[in-house]
């Protein structure tokens, strides 16, 4: 058995956006008047802007639908991206990403961010040409951690889940593919601390630790 897809989480693993994201999402609470604590948003780390939203409401009553809270936190999000300097790739990824490719291994993004936000990454860094699919958490049915997501993009891949490994940052996407009973390789930065990595399969702080040659013997 060896590795013949990998499954990669956006938010935290390819780009550096969760600093955008915290931004926007604190922009949004203030506009609308939200004592947002650390502790309850960290458990939005990995969930779809939309089921967010619609805990807020619920949470603080707030006389607003969920669209109009989306929207705001997507326009601040969107001023951020196009103008804040360090806004880069991860260190790393990229030439991850290029070995993999060489190594005719297939890649598939599974992401919980809206297709908007995936193209404006992808367009930005030009990395489409790596990818054979993409998915958005935010056109199905369930977030994570429910596993739907990684079992779709194994599908994508056309590879059976022993054949995949996942890329995950936050505690809701290793559960969610430990949940699809796919191989996880958690990666630790210092924009996902405070995130649960005991269901990962291996954990790194360095993308060359996961290198064909590092995670071969998983596969064996």
């Amino acid at each position: 058995m060896s590795l013949k897809a990998v499954l990669f989480d956006m938010d935290g693993v390819i780009v550096d956006t969760e600093p955008l994201h915290r931004k926007a999402y604190f922009g949004m609470f203030k506009h609308y008047g939200m004592d947002v604590s650390e502790e309850l948003f960290k458990t939005f780390t990995g969930r779809t802007t939309d089921s967010v939203c619609l805990e807020l409401i619920d949470k603080y009553n707030l006389d607003a639908q969920k669209e109009e809270l989306v929207k705001k936190k997507r326009e601040i999000f969107k001023e951020l991206f196009d103008n804040d300097p360090e806004f880069d790739l991860l260190p790393g990824v990229r030439s991850l990403i290029q070995h993999y490719f060489d190594n005719n291994i297939k890649l598939v993004l599974a992401s919980s961010a809206s297709n908007t936000t995936i193209e404006m990454v992808f367009n930005k860094f030009e990395l489409d040409p790596f990818f054979i699919g993409k998915i958005s958490g935010a056109d199905l049915k369930e977030s994570k951690p429910h596993p739907e997501i990684f079992l779709r993009a194994a599908e994508i891949a056309n590879e059976p889940i022993e054949h995949c490994m996942v890329i995950e940052d936050s505690t809701n996407g290793i559960l969610a593919s430990h949940r699809a009973g796919i191989f996880c390789a958690a990666y630790k930065s210092e924009h996902t601390l405070g995130q649960d990595y005991t269901l990962a399969n291996t954990l790194v702080d360095n993308y060359k630790e996961l290198e064909l040659s590092k995670i071969a013997k998983h596969f064996n």
